[in-house]
């Protein structure tokens, strides 16, 4: 029974990847990634995502380039009480086509944003590797281009987490809530 223990967590190991193997689209193109975005899915390790994903809903975001190829993150979404909760990041480019560093400008840590797969008429998979003081933390998303996304992009994120290490609990697809207004 000992040995199956292994086995099973020797395979299980084998099908997780380390932050180093996740790469941005090899043909990314930020200017195709402009515009307007829906948050569809999330899911994470953090213990902030643990604590309030059940109350979380669908978001709007905007991605503008800016002149350095970096872009600029907005981000609005309707909380409990009913107000829009709004936040906006820059991200720096790197050297990797896809490849981000920001710091949040509402939580404080600081992410490096690959943008995994994208067909910029329909989703968008993003990964995040965070880190706040000695905290590390991983955020997946799926954003689409309307609100509603076939079962096979649904499964296919959730097949993303899993290998990114997130607990099957931890992976939501948001209901659909009011859009709240980015200014």
């Amino acid at each position: 029974m000992a040995s199956l223990h292994t086995l099973l967590g020797v395979v299980l190991c084998s099908l997780m990847v380390s932050s180093s193997e996740i790469l941005p689209q090899a043909d990314f193109d930020l200017q195709a990634m402009a515009g307007k975005w829906y948050l569809i899915g999330i899911c994470s390790n953090a213990q902030w995502f643990v604590s309030r994903k059940a109350n979380m809903k669908t978001g709007t975001a905007i991605i503008k380039p800016t002149e350095d190829g970096g872009i600029e993150l907005s981000f609005s979404s309707l909380t409990n009480n009913g107000t829009c909760r709004k936040m906006e990041n820059l991200a720096n480019k790197t050297e990797v086509p896809g490849k981000f560093t920001y710091r949040s400008r509402y939580w404080g840590y600081v992410s490096d944003l690959r943008m995994v797969d994208v067909k910029y008429d329909e989703y968008g998979l993003t990964y995040s590797f965070n880190t706040r003081g000695n905290e590390t933390f991983v955020v997946n998303r799926l954003y689409g281009r309307s609100l509603d996304l076939s079962a096979e992009l649904q499964e296919k994120f959730r097949q993303f987490c899993l290998q990114t290490s997130i607990l099957p609990e931890n992976i939501v697809l948001l209901p659909k809530s009011e859009e709240c207004p980015l200014d």
